[in-house]
């Protein structure tokens, strides 16, 4: 039984690192059935040792981002990560969450040395959360409202200024959400 178990699991996962390709397609960004449902728990060790609970982020927006350092269209996205957490820093009124998948500690502290980002980057095995939110490729992110509802999912790299629509979109807002034109 936890042999057919693991099986499924490495099954899983090949397909996973294999569909690590960027997806530009607009539909995607909801092709989720977790949208518009409570957020799943988050609930991990950091990079920085540390832990990062999503509850504890009720009252302001969090992008959920699932990448990895060996995954290209994730290196390509990260700026916009950057871009979007410096927009909010102030404000506070948004936060980036990272959940790390198969990548070393060590891999990990040298990509945001190089890269920049100052978020919780979950680590460990993160395989439960991933499934839990049903991440099929990397890079993947799911914005969540202050509530703790998901709100949007997006398949594929993101953009800093996508994320905003969004989020204002959500808040029925007809203006971007943390930038000044």
């Amino acid at each position: 039984m936890a042999l057919g178990v693991a099986g499924v699991m490495a099954l899983l996962f090949g397909v996973l690192i294999v569909a690590t390709t960027r997806s530009d397609d607009p539909k995607e960004s909801a092709s989720s059935p977790l949208v518009g449902a409570e957020a799943p728990p988050l609930v991990a060790d950091t990079l920085d040792g540390d832990t990062v609970d999503l509850r504890d982020y009720r009252g302001s927006w969090v992008l959920v981002n699932f990448f990895a350092t060996w995954c290209v269209p994730c290196q390509v996205e990260h700026p916009e990560l950057v871009r979007f957490s410096e927009q909010h820093a102030a404000p506070g009124d948004a936060h980036v969450i990272s959940v790390a998948f198969q990548d070393e500690p060590a891999d990990l502290k040298a990509f945001f040395a190089e890269n920049g980002g100052d978020w919780p980057v979950a680590v460990g095995d993160t395989s439960s959360i991933a499934l839990d939110y049903g991440v099929v490729k990397l890079p993947e992110s799911y914005v969540v409202a202050p509530s703790g509802v998901i709100v949007a999912k997006v398949a594929g790299g993101v953009k800093a200024d996508d994320i905003d629509r969004l989020i204002a979109a959500a808040s029925g807002a007809s203006a971007q959400v943390g930038n000044d034109g």
